[in-house]
C-alpha cells in the first residue's frame, strides 16, 4: 500500500488562502449586490475582496508576481465565489447579514495565518509577520470599501483589526515556541474568528480618542 505524502507548507498555505479566497469573494459579492451593483460590478469588488490582500503581501515580501497571479486557481476560485452569490440573487436569494458576518470573521481568519505563516516562511522578523498577517487580512475588505464609498472596518471602532493581528502573533507565537505549522495556524484562526465573533455578539468596540483621553 502506498503511503501518503505530508503535505508540505506550501501546499498547506496554498490551500488556507484558497479557502480564503472563497470566503471574501462570496462575501465581497453580497456586500455588492446590498450596493445594488450590475453582475460585473458584483465580481469585481468579489475578486478585490478576495485578492487583494494577498497581492499587496507577496509585493512587500517579494514573492513576485504575486501568487494570485501566478497560480489560475486563485482567480478561478473568486469568480466562483462571485459567481455563485450572482446566481444566487439571481433567483432571488440573498445571503443573511448573519451569515455575512461569519464569512467575513472566516476569510479574516484564514488570511491573517496565510500572510503570517507565508512572512515566516520568509525568514521575516516575527512583528513583521504579524503586520503582514494584519494586511493579508484586512487588505481587500478595505479596498472594497474604499471602492464602495464606505468608511473601511478597519479604521471604525470595531474589533476587526485587532483580531486579525491577534490571530496572526498567535501563529508567529506558536511557531516561536516549536508547534508544527498546521497546529499553529489552526490555533491562530480559532483566536482570530472567536474574538471577532465574540465582539460581534457582544458589541465589543475600541474606545474613540474622546473615550480613551477623557
Amino acid at each position: 500500500m502506498a503511503l501518503t505524502r505530508p503535505v508540505t507548507r506550501v501546499q498547506l498555505l496554498t490551500a488556507v488562502d484558497l479557502a480564503a479566497t472563497l470566503v471574501f469573494a462570496v462575501g465581497g459579492a453580497q456586500v455588492a449586490v446590498h450596493a445594488d451593483l450590475d453582475v460585473f460590478g458584483v465580481l469585481v469588488i468579489a475578486f478585490v475582496t478576495s485578492l487583494a490582500g494577498g497581492i499587496a503581501r507577496d509585493v512587500l515580501i517579494g514573492d513576485v508576481p504575486p501568487a494570485s497571479l501566478r497560480l489560475v486557481s486563485y482567480p478561478l476560485t473568486a469568480l466562483a465565489g462571485g459567481a455563485f452569490v450572482v446566481i444566487v440573487a439571481g433567483l432571488g436569494g440573498d445571503v443573511s447579514t448573519g451569515v455575512l458576518d461569519v464569512l467575513d470573521a472566516l476569510g479574516l481568519s484564514l488570511f491573517a495565518v496565510a500572510g503570517a505563516a507565508k512572512a515566516l516562511d520568509r525568514r521575516l522578523h516575527p512583528v513583521v509577520a504579524v503586520l503582514l498577517g494584519a494586511l493579508t487580512a484586512v487588505g481587500g475588505g478595505t479596498l472594497r470599501d474604499i471602492l464602495l464609498n464606505v468608511v473601511p472596518a478597519v479604521l471604525r471602532v470595531d474589533v476587526y483589526a485587532t483580531a486579525a493581528v491577534l490571530g496572526a502573533a498567535v501563529v508567529v507565537a506558536a511557531s516561536a515556541v516549536g508547534m508544527r505549522r498546521g497546529p499553529a495556524m489552526l490555533a491562530g484562526a480559532a483566536a482570530c474568528c472567536l474574538l471577532r465573533l465574540a465582539a460581534l455578539r457582544w458589541s465589543w468596540n475600541l474606545p474613540t480618542v474622546d473615550r480613551a483621553l477623557g
